[in-house]
């Protein structure tokens, strides 16, 4: 049982959203809250899966909440709602550590396929994140990182996570296998000290990897 925690301040979207949830066989909505105010309490209590957590909220602050829980948690999917995917505000998630998004419009047609994801090891990025995330890491404004050994194909494969594709997606777009894949994007882990695809993304835009 996938058990899940939301933090929502829309009380019909919040709503809704638990109750998708418990509709689903071998999903479970744990705890629906209207702010993070408690967030490291309440991932102590409940023990989530995923973390679905709103970006803006009128009480408390989504990425603030993400800081907390990657502080207490550095391994728990933490998946962020916003109503737009191309602001500044999904940017900074990112860098704080964000496993990825679901855009609110298609967060009943996308949800599953998100957690889904975010469990194996994934980040689901939309086009316009993973623009956003080139353009960042492509700015003038950013100072560069101490120097990183990645060989040239693991930089191919970094930079198509970057852009928002899984494993699957990026076998077929460098033509390797997914074992091979998955044994470079391990190999990128150690060498950047992360854990997850998102990670790995904020390592890059923070330090201008590619």
């Amino acid at each position: 049982m996938i058990g899940i925690l939301i933090y929502e301040d829309n009380d019909d979207f919040r709503g809704a959203l638990g109750q998708l949830i418990q509709s689903v066989p071998g999903y479970v909505c744990l705890g629906a809250f209207t702010d993070c105010g408690n967030v490291i309490n309440d991932i102590g209590d409940f023990r989530p899966d995923v973390v679905l957590m709103d970006i803006e909220m009128r009480e408390s602050n989504g990425i603030e909440g993400l800081r907390q829980i990657r502080k207490a948690n550095p391994a728990l999917p933490v998946i962020m709602l916003t109503v737009f995917d191309d602001n500044k505000n999904v940017l900074d998630a990112i860098c704080a550590g964000a496993s990825g998004y679901v855009v609110k419009k298609d967060a009943f047609r996308k949800l599953f396929d998100a957690i889904c994801e975010v469990l194996t090891g994934g980040a689901p990025l939309s086009m316009n994140v993973a623009r956003l995330v080139l353009e960042h890491i492509s700015g003038p404004h950013l100072r560069t990182g101490p120097a990183i050994d990645l060989t040239k194909r693991e930089k191919d494969i970094l930079g198509s996570l970057i852009r928002g594709n899984n494993n699957k997606m990026t076998a077929a777009e460098l033509n390797i296998s997914l074992e091979t894949v998955k044994t470079h994007i391990k190999n990128i882990y150690e060498k950047l000290q992360v854990h997850t695809q998102a990670e790995a993304v904020a390592r890059a835009i923070k330090d201008r990897l590619i």
